[in-house]
């Protein structure tokens, strides 16, 4: 039974690392990090290492997705959003 387990997370990280290879929305990219770090989380207790799971599990699946999507909106904003600086010298967008 437990190989059986085994094989199905493998699959599951194989499936989720191909997704987030093959997608292209830095967004989506981040939300199936998340579950690939969920994935091999899964893989790592299955394999009876619980305290490299759970560092998975904080860093994989919800520190480096945050960071992520943290930089993205941070990268996406366009100078001068949200201080007026434009307004103030006349400038229209």
């Amino acid at each position: 039974m437990t190989d059986v387990l085994i094989v199905i997370a493998l699959l599951l990280v194989a499936g989720a690392a191909t997704a987030a290879v093959l997608n292209r929305d830095p967004v989506r990219q981040a939300l199936v990090l998340s579950f690939l770090g969920l994935a091999l989380a899964l893989l790592f207790t299955f394999l009876q290492a619980p305290d490299v799971a759970l560092s998975q599990l904080a860093v994989g699946s919800a520190v480096t997705p945050l960071m992520i999507l943290l930089t993205v909106r941070k990268v996406r904003r366009r100078p001068g959003d949200g201080d007026g600086a434009d307004k103030r010298a006349g400038r229209e967008r």
